[in-house]
């Protein structure tokens, strides 16, 4: 099968960019030379350098841009995974982009309100090819997890990383509620009228390519007090 698809240059995976050499030279720093190794490592760079952000998230397509994701060190799971198809690239893996609609059972209230529910429209993964095409989700990093009492997801190279199916305590926290596709570019008119139909309140008034401001750790310190137990002292 010819997979030059999935390793191409895009103006959104702009793989062959300073910004996302210099990223993969770090991450890939002292690895092996197997895509095994190569794509495990970039995983974990990506998932954990670059912060979940859903509060403020740039739209546009410049702020989707890979190049752009490692300047700002941010983003929601669209960007973190632009990032990580950028990077498979860089170094001759092949891989795509995934859109699916997801059930979130853990966001907090505040993010509850703003996309309207529990449901998040266009949740971005990936599908990367090794000995074949498994997926992987480097897209919540570990101290966000640990504030939001989640397990962080682990990636081998093996078997596909896509949903965090339990919290801490057993319960389940993200649940597929209907797949898009695989993309080998970003779909970008598609997934912002998405957004713009399914979450209208979460863009900034007047703007159609920019969330509203904020902060998920504050959310997560907020929900936490919230469902504190009463004292009964």
């Amino acid at each position: 099968m010819n997979h030059d698809s999935a390793l191409a240059r895009t103006a959104f995976l702009d793989h062959d960019s300073p910004e996302v050499r210099r990223f993969v030279g770090q991450a890939l720093h002292g690895a092996g030379t197997s895509d095994r190794e190569r794509a495990v490592r970039l995983y974990y760079a990506v998932r954990d350098q670059i912060r979940y952000e859903i509060y403020g998230a740039d739209l546009t397509r410049r702020g989707l841009t890979a190049s752009q994701v490692v300047r700002t060190g941010k983003g929601l799971c669209i960007h973190k995974s632009v990032l990580y198809v950028s990077a498979l690239r860089c170094v001759g893996i092949p891989g795509r982009l995934v859109f699916t609609d997801v059930r979130n059972h853990l966001s907090s209230e505040a993010v509850r309100e703003f996309i309207g529910g529990d449901i998040f429209h266009y949740h971005a993964l990936t599908s990367l090819r090794l000995d074949r095409w498994i997926r992987a989700t480097p897209v919540f990093n570990r101290l966000l997890c640990r504030l939001y009492r989640i397990e962080p997801m682990e990636f081998d190279g093996t078997a596909d990383s896509v949903y965090h199916p339990y919290d801490e305590r057993g319960g389940t926290h993200m649940e597929l509620i209907k797949e898009h596709g695989e993309f080998d570019d970003l779909p970008y008119d598609e997934v912002l009228a998405g957004l713009r139909r399914e979450h209208p309140r979460i863009f900034v008034e007047g703007t159609d390519d920019r969330f509203v401001a904020g902060s998920l750790a504050a959310d997560a310190d907020a929900e936490a007090a919230r469902t504190a137990a009463p004292r009964t002292d």
